[in-house]
């Protein structure tokens, strides 16, 4: 039964900024605003609490957090209380004060459950623990913001590397995983309220189950979430290629309800860059990796996740990075400036690279992933392939937006479904026949529905 004890300022914005873990949490506090009685609407101007999760990973990050606490004051109503979650309540919680005086509570990102004692509070205050992630375990109310055939599955939180770029360990803490039992039940949850596609997330899905000393621990999970009989898509983000051994490719292609797709970040490519960085991997098994998962799994997708400007990158070294990318068969490229935060071990090196130069070859990397990338989208035109329709494209209404399951939600192209008036069911698997691109995306035509089952073998399930 709804907890209606609220007075009638229950009206509340949210505004989740950062990555699907981020997002994980945002749904949970979404949730239990609802369950208490709450009502969550769009107009900023006329809610009574503006509730902000922000990301504090990278200073671009935190500046848009910063942007959009600044835009909330200038435009709420003056009676509305700003609380401020995430992670840079953790790592910048007297700069937010600092700048934001009215703040109203604080609410770090561990402590994601005092959700209800910060808009319930009348006087300014603040929740921050010692605990540095937020694990949430079913029990607690989450209302998914996603579209209702995909939803995001965390079933780890924090780090158990140390890349030298990179803060996360210090903002999140350790690695910690849920149990297989937990993880299951709430795959099973989400099946049962109609989720079709259920995407995996952590900070390293290959470091599952380490923090309890179990080897192969997601490879079992899988096992263990393909054994239930109904139809879906489980997809996989964030597998650092050090993880990706035999026994987790055997399993992902013994069933295609695992998407033939990869979110493998790599970071670079040349030996001494990546020694740097402190990655476990070299330019030798990255590309063995490659390539037997190109052998193995005839079909698959793979985005991966590249830096420039790391501190004594040579020229000579960026070059090899941008050799890589055109030659190599990637579908995805997500492509960043390294970000100097004092408090990564990279912060110290030596020769560190200006503004100007790592935006230079940031544009020139950014200009041969999109030749790469152009190229291997020509090649699917005249394949058919299985699609979740999305929903309507948002600049026709004449047009549909879906995806094959080489295309994750939010982060890459997508089919633009070029005839709406052909019945095509949002949230279901369509047989599609991609008959052009458009930049990023595809266009494609659909030719039949496949009632929901998972892609058919003489369908791509890319």
């Amino acid at each position: 039964m709804l907890d209606r004890t609220v007075d009638f300022q229950n009206k509340f914005h949210f505004t989740s900024l950062g990555c699907a873990r981020n997002l994980v949490d945002s749904e949970v506090m979404i949730g239990q605003l609802l369950r208490a009685g709450f009502e969550c609407i769009g107009e900023l101007e006329e809610a009574d609490y503006l509730v902000v999760n922000t990301c504090g990973f990278l200073e671009a990050s935190r500046q848009e957090g910063y942007e959009t606490l600044q835009e909330i004051f200038e435009e709420k109503k003056s009676s509305a209380k700003v609380i401020v979650a995430g992670c840079m309540v953790n790592k910048n919680k007297d700069e937010l004060k600092s700048r934001f005086p009215e703040i109203h509570y604080l609410i770090g990102s561990g402590d994601v459950e005092k959700i209800l004692d910060a808009v319930r509070s009348e006087s300014a205050g603040e929740a921050l623990s010692t605990t540095r992630s937020y694990l949430e375990w079913g029990e607690v109310p989450r209302t998914l913001s996603t579209p209702k055939h995909y939803a995001y599955l965390k079933i780890a939180e924090g780090c158990k590397k140390r890349c030298a770029f990179c803060i996360i360990p210090s903002i999140k803490g350790p690695l910690r995983s849920k149990t297989n039992e937990q993880v299951i039940k709430e795959f099973s949850a989400l099946l049962s309220q109609g989720v079709f596609e259920v995407i995996l997330i952590a900070q390293d899905l290959g470091d599952y189950g380490k923090d309890r000393r179990e080897k192969g621990a997601l490879a079992e999970l899988l096992r263990e979430m393909l054994d239930i009989k109904k139809n879906f898509w489980i997809r996989l983000l964030y597998l650092y290629p050090d993880e990706i051994d035999d026994e987790l490719i055997d399993v992902i292609k013994s069933d295609k309800r695992i998407c033939r797709y990869l979110d493998m970040p790599i970071q670079h490519i040349s030996d001494p860059v990546l020694k740097a960085m402190h990655r476990k991997t070299n330019r030798a098994q990255i590309c063995g990796t490659l390539e037997k998962l190109r052998k193995e799994i005839p079909g698959i997708a793979i985005r991966t996740s590249l830096m420039v400007g790391f501190p004594g990158e040579t020229e000579e070294q960026f070059q090899e990075l941008v050799e890589f990318v055109k030659t190599t068969p990637l579908d995805h490229i997500g492509i960043f400036k390294f970000s100097l935060e004092k408090e990564a071990y990279a912060a110290k090196l030596p020769n560190q690279i200006s503004t100007e130069e790592k935006q230079r070859r940031f544009e020139i990397l950014a200009e041969a992933q999109q030749v790469a990338l152009a190229k291997r989208s020509e090649a699917m035109i005249g394949k058919k392939v299985a699609a979740l329709i999305e929903g309507p494209h948002p600049d026709s209404e004449l047009l549909l937006s879906a995806r094959h399951a080489g295309q994750c939600p939010e982060i890459d192209g997508q089919i633009i479904i070029n005839d709406a008036r052909n019945g095509a069911e949002i949230g279901k698997l369509h047989e599609v026949e991609i008959t052009d691109v458009a930049g990023y995306d595809l266009i494609g035509r659909v030719i039949r529905p496949l009632g929901g089952k998972p892609c058919r073998s003489k369908l791509m399930c890319v």
